[in-house]
């Protein structure tokens, strides 16, 4: 059943400010985190690499179990919302738990790691999932889901550009020169700060679209509706592909800048660029989709974004400008990706329930989060493969060899994805035509 489906501002703004709270945990974990467990918590570039991508294999096998869960979820408050206040509270134990370093032997330190890595992940799984479905259950509309999900990545990369240009400052003054305590009250803070907002989301939005009192189907049904549901697919890997690209190039920034560049203090306003240009980005969103197909504009800024990445390559490391500059073009081309994304797995949804008559929005986008975090396992498993290959040794003069591979990591390796991502959407066969005729169709079932 469909109701209401305008959307006043103040639930968009309150549906897009819980982003900015994700961001305060999932920036830090794409950007600090390895370097975290390389530099301070004092384990192997190998190790810390090995352990984070069994970890996101791991925690990406719980994505449809969490999103069977979400989907069969049945509350006064509906079925996703109650997530935002159930799970901010051992989301933010896990992490400070996560950024703790406990006096143990390196085995120890392993065990430790392993743990309360995968708590975080999974405790971040359970209120994710149902954060991102209920994206596609407060309207009906496409644009307004354009205008939705851009709106929130605006937050988004404003939260990703806080945590990258705070963290560092908050890690000194909080630590007062002890790097370990300054990284566990640092992410004391942004836990505190996120479940705030994740609470503001929960008071302010509502579900409008539910599945059909008559709808039967189990989570086998479930998958394999999604196995047939050949642009969901295609997203599937555009997923799994641009966030090997991004997290290639995000992860490598505070090593480029330590050993090649010699000037780490750069991460404090290099990431932000990104950020920030990222959300400027994500702002045009709707009004580039009202003009432009989602299909074609994902095209077009995937084969921008492997250009400038390219170029990156060419840039002498005394072009702090011209590296700023690149930057600030990538995130111009990727700020779009993420609103398009999530916009076209709620249709996507819509397109299961036309073909099949059975609705499982959550199970869509935590299908859609397990590829994600398979490719961010794929790519700090490369990071960590590369840099034990060419020898990579924490806190000390790097070879050229190393130096080389940091370089490729943020130039050519993620261009060369990023291409693929462009010919990963020649699959995707939802037009705005298609979309108009099977929400009529499913307006005209639900009469």
């Amino acid at each position: 059943m469909t109701v209401n489906k305008q959307l006043t501002w103040r639930e968009k703004i309150s549906y897009g400010v819980a982003d900015m709270g994700f961001n305060f945990y999932w920036t830090n974990i794409a950007t600090f985190l390895l370097i975290y467990y390389t530099d301070v918590f004092g384990i192997s570039a190998a190790a810390a690499a090995s352990m984070m991508f069994m970890i996101k294999i791991i925690n990406a096998f719980t994505d449809p179990m969490i999103g069977a869960a979400a989907d069969r979820t049945s509350t006064r408050w509906g079925k996703f919302r109650p997530y935002l206040i159930w799970v901010p509270l051992p989301l933010a134990c896990a992490a400070v738990l996560t950024y703790t370093t406990p006096d143990l032997s390196a085995d120890g330190k392993i065990i430790w790691a392993y743990g309360s890595y995968l708590a975080m992940m999974v405790c971040y799984t359970c209120i994710n999932i149902p954060y991102n479905a209920l994206s596609g259950v407060l309207s009906a509309d496409p644009q307004e889901r354009s205008t939705v999900n851009g709106l929130r990545f605006i937050f988004a990369f404003a939260g990703g550009t806080v945590v990258t240009a705070a963290t560092p400052a908050l890690v000194h003054w909080l630590g007062g020169g002890n790097d370990k305590l300054g990284w566990q009250l640092t992410m004391l803070t942004w836990s505190v700060f996120a479940s705030l907002l994740f609470v503001l989301t929960f008071l302010n939005t509502r579900e409008r679209i539910v599945p059909v009192s008559t709808q039967q189907s189990n989570v086998w049904q479930d998958v394999r509706d999604l196995s047939q549901n050949r642009p969901w697919v295609a997203l599937f890997f555009l997923a799994l592909i641009i966030m090997i690209t991004i997290t290639l190039r995000t992860s490598s920034a505070a090593y480029y800048f330590k050993y090649v560049v010699q000037r780490p203090e750069l991460m404090a306003t290099f990431v932000p660029a990104y950020m920030l240009s990222a959300a400027a980005g994500a702002s045009l969103t709707p009004l580039m989709t009202r003009f432009v197909d989602k299909k074609k504009l994902m095209m077009i800024l995937m084969t921008i974004t492997a250009v400038l990445s390219s170029a990156f390559f060419f840039v002498p490391k005394d072009q702090v400008w011209l590296m700023f500059a690149l930057q600030i073009g990538m995130g111009l081309a990727l700020g779009p990706k993420s609103p398009l994304a999530f916009s076209m797995y709620a249709d996507t949804a819509d397109y299961n329930e036309w073909r099949t008559g059975r609705r499982a929005t959550a199970m869509t986008f935590a299908a859609a989060t397990f590829s994600q975090k398979l490719g961010t396992a794929i790519a700090v498993a490369v990071i960590g493969s590369i840099f034990t290959q060419l020898g990579y040794v924490a806190n000390a003069v790097q070879s050229a060899g190393s130096q080389a591979g940091i370089v490729w990591l943020m130039s050519f390796i993620p261009a060369a994805f990023a291409l693929l991502a462009v010919a990963v959407m020649f699959f995707y066969n939802l037009d705005n035509n298609k979309l108009l005729q099977i929400q009529a169709d499913l307006d005209a079932r639900k009469i």
